[in-house]
C-alpha cells in the first residue's frame, strides 16, 4: 500500500450499503513488515450481525436475487469477476501489506487466483443440473436443486480474497444471500470487494461484510437466521464452529488445516523435484493449509536430495513483501512469528537437525520475519512433523520403501493435500490412490478450481470448487409427478 497514513473506513458494508456501525470499537490493521498501523476499520458487533442477517433474510425470502434466472445472476457475478480482474494489482498490494504475502505470489494467487475462482464458478453453474426428471420406483419424479438460503462465510487472513471467492461465487450463483466475515488481520481487501460487488449491481441485502474477532464470529455462526456456515480456519476453530452451528442444525462446510506430505520416489529427478516442491512448501511464507510441509525422501538418496533442498531453501529471498524480488515475506502477526520460533526450538529439542535457517533474519531489524527453515533427520512422531506450524518451517523425513512412504504420509490427523515426484507417472498414480487426502498432485503442485477441494479426517467436511462445491449451497427437493404426465 502507498500513501501518507493509515487507510480509514468508518462504516460497515451491510446489505450492500455503507452503514454506521452500532458500536465504536475499531480494528487496527498492522503491517507485518513495518509493524506500523496501516488501516482502521469498524469492529462489527452482535447488533451489526443482527442487522446484516435480517437484511440477508429479507433479500432471500422476499427479494429478487434467488428468483432471477441463472443467466441473470451470472451477469452480475461476471461483473464482480471483471471488477477483480481490473483491480487485481491494487488488491494484491493491499493483501501483501496486510498479511505479508510476497507481492509476486499475491498477484497470481491472492488476486488473479480469486478472479479465476469467480470465473470457474460461473462455468460450473452453467453446466450444473439444477432440475432433472427421473424414472422413480412408483412413477416419474422431478429432482430440483434450490438455494440453501442465508450463508455465513467466515474467511481467514492468509488468502482472504481467494477463500472469499470460493464461498461467495457459488453461493451467489446458487441464489443465496451472504454475510461475509473477514479476519481482523485482513479486512482492508474486503472493502475493495464490497465496492466491486456494489458496482456490479448486487441487489439490496444480498451481501454484507463484517470485520470482527472470534466472539462476533461465533455469534454469526450461531445465529438462527443463518441456514449455512462455510468456514475456513484451524481445526480447533472448526470444531467450535460445528458445535455452535449444531444448536440450530445449521449446515456446515469446514476447510481446516493440513500437514501435507510430498513423497519423493527413488527414481525422481533432483533438479525438477526440488524446483517443484520448494515453492509448494514455502508458498505464502508457509502460511498455506495445503503447503507441502513434510518432504519424504528415500534413504537410498537422502543425502543427495537433502543437500539440494537445503541449497534451494537457503537461496530463497526474504524481505519486504511489496518488493517483486521477495520470495518469503513476514508472518502475519507477532504471535505467528513466535509460534514458528517455538516450533524451531521444539524441533531441536526433539533431536531434528536444522539444515538451514532457524532464526530471524540478521539483516532485518523490524517486521515479523522468520528465516526459511529446513529440518533434516525428522521422525514422523516428532511434533514438528505432526502439528501444523503455519510458518516457513519444513521437515525432511527419510523412508525405506514405497509402502513405508505411503504409511508415513497417511500417519497424520490431517488429509488435505499432497504430492508425489517420480520418473514413472503410473507409479506416482499408484501412490496417489493410496494416500488419504482430498487433493493430490503427481509431478506438480496445483489446485484445479473445476475439481473438488477439501479434506479427509481433521482437514474438514464438505468440498469447495467444482460441481461438488457448488452443490454445498443447494438443497435437494424431490417432486412426485402424476401418472401419465410427460412434461
Amino acid at each position: 500500500m502507498t500513501g501518507t497514513g493509515p487507510v480509514e473506513y468508518r462504516q460497515l458494508y451491510i446489505g450492500g450499503e455503507l452503514t454506521d456501525p452500532h458500536g465504536e470499537d475499531v480494528i487496527e490493521v498492522v503491517s507485518p513488515h513495518t509493524e506500523q498501523v496501516i488501516g482502521r476499520v469498524p469492529h462489527a458487533s452482535a447488533a451489526d450481525v443482527d442487522r446484516a442477517v435480517a437484511a440477508a433474510r429479507r433479500a432471500f425470502d422476499e427479494g429478487p436475487w434467488p428468483r432471477l434466472t441463472l443467466d441473470e445472476r451470472i451477469e452480475v457475478v461476471g461483473r464482480i469477476k471483471d471488477g477483480i480482474a481490473a483491480r487485481h494489482d491494487e488488491i494484491a498490494r493491499v493483501i501483501s501489506s496486510e498479511n505479508g504475502s510476497p507481492y509476486s505470489w499475491s498477484v497470481l494467487a491472492q488476486a488473479l487466483g480469486a478472479m479465476m475462482v469467480w470465473d470457474t464458478a460461473i462455468t460450473v453453474a452453467r453446466g450444473f443440473p439444477h432440475e432433472e426428471a427421473r424414472a422413480g420406483v412408483l412413477g416419474r419424479i422431478l429432482v430440483r436443486r434450490e438455494p440453501v438460503g442465508v450463508v455465513a462465510a467466515v474467511v481467514p487472513w492468509n488468502v482472504p480474497q481467494f477463500v472469499a471467492a470460493a464461498k461467495l461465487a457459488p453461493a451467489l450463483l446458487a441464489g443465496c444471500a451472504v454475510v461475509l466475515k473477514p479476519s481482523p488481520e485482513s479486512p482492508l481487501d474486503a472493502y475493495l470487494l464490497g465496492e466491486i460487488a456494489r458496482d456490479a449491481g448486487l441487489p439490496e441485502g444480498v451481501l454484507s461484510i463484517l470485520p470482527a474477532d472470534r466472539d462476533t464470529s461465533e455469534y454469526l455462526v450461531g445465529h438462527p437466521g443463518v441456514d449455512k456456515v462455510s468456514f475456513t480456519g484451524s481445526v480447533a476453530a472448526g470444531r467450535r464452529v460445528m458445535q455452535v452451528a449444531a444448536r440450530n442444525l445449521t449446515r456446515v462446510t469446514l476447510e481446516l488445516g493440513g500437514k501435507s506430505a510430498a513423497v519423493v520416489l527413488p527414481d525422481a529427478d533432483v533438479e525438477s523435484t526440488v524446483a517443484g516442491v520448494v515453492p509448494a512448501a514455502w508458498m505464502n511464507n508457509g502460511q498455506a493449509c495445503v503447503a507441502q510441509t513434510r518432504i519424504l525422501l528415500p534413504r537410498s538418496r537422502y543425502d543427495e536430495f537433502a543437500e539440494a533442498f537445503t541449497a534451494a531453501a537457503g537461496a530463497l529471498v526474504v524481505g519486504d513483501p511489496l518488493d517483486p524480488a521477495t520470495q518469503v515475506g513476514p508472518l502475519v502477526a507477532r504471535r505467528q512469528q513466535q509460534r514458528s520460533l517455538d516450533y524451531i526450538r521444539i524441533g531441536q529439542e526433539e533431536g531434528a537437525k536444522i539444515l538451514t535457517g532457524g532464526s530471524t533474519p540478521a539483516d532485518l531489524d523490524r517486521g515479523w520475519y522468520v528465516e526459511p527453515t529446513l529440518f533434516g533427520d525428522v521422525d514422523n512422531s516428532m511434533r514438528i512433523a505432526r502439528e501444523e506450524i503455519f510458518g516457513p518451517v519444513i521437515c525432511l523425513l527419510p523412508y525405506g520403501d514405497e509402502s513405508e512412504a505411503v504409511k508415513i504420509a497417511n500417519d497424520s490427523e490431517y488429509g488435505l493435500s499432497g504430492s508425489v515426484w517420480t520418473a514413472d507417472v503410473e507409479r506416482g498414480l499408484g501412490v496417489a490412490r493410496q494416500v488419504r487426502t482430498g487433493t493430490y498432485s503427481v509431478n506438480t503442485f496445483s489446485l484445479d478450481m473445476l475439481g473438488p477441494f477439501g479434506g479427509y479426517k481433521n482437514s474438514g467436511l464438505g468440498r469447495e470448487f467444482g460441481p461438488e462445491g457448488y452443490g454445498e449451497y443447494l438443497e435437494h427437493k424431490m417432486i412426485h409427478l402424476p401418472a401419465g404426465w410427460e412434461g
